[in-house]
């Protein structure tokens, strides 16, 4: 059996302010509609399912713990072309309204990296490798 990688999900508590945020903020291309249970968004060629956490219960007929606030469970990596890119890139998704979790900082391992998180706590990383 060989399983291919298509994308991943996030699991949201509101479906509009978070569609907003990865298209307004990231400029991630959205492919339906912010009013559905069930958003499909493609950055680079990789794909983001963004589901109703309450329509995946219903779905499953689970009940789930998701997290709040600012949470650690994964991170979203982007990268950006050199070291100027991620500080320009932190600035202006700051001012779009991201939530600071780390400002640029240059790594001891080469990596000029910052985290921010969308409005229900995912991380976000953006990164480069060159100055």
């Amino acid at each position: 059996m060989k399983l291919k990688l298509e994308g991943f999900g996030i699991f949201v508590k509101d479906m509009g302010v978070m569609v907003r945020f990865y298209r307004d903020v990231l400029g991630f291309e959205i492919k339906e509609e912010e009013n559905t249970s069930n958003v499909y968004l493609e950055k680079d060629g990789t794909l983001f399912l963004l589901y109703g956490r309450a329509d995946f219960e219903t779905m499953t007929n689970k009940a789930f713990d998701f997290a709040d606030n600012i949470n650690g469970h994964y991170e979203i990596a982007l990268g950006v072309e050199n070291y100027n890119e991620v500080d320009l890139a932190f600035e202006e998704v700051m001012k779009k309204g991201a939530t600071k979790v780390m400002e640029p900082t240059t790594e001891p391992w080469g990596q000029r990296t910052c985290y921010i998180a969308d409005p229900e706590g995912n991380i976000i990383e953006i990164g480069s490798f060159q100055p």
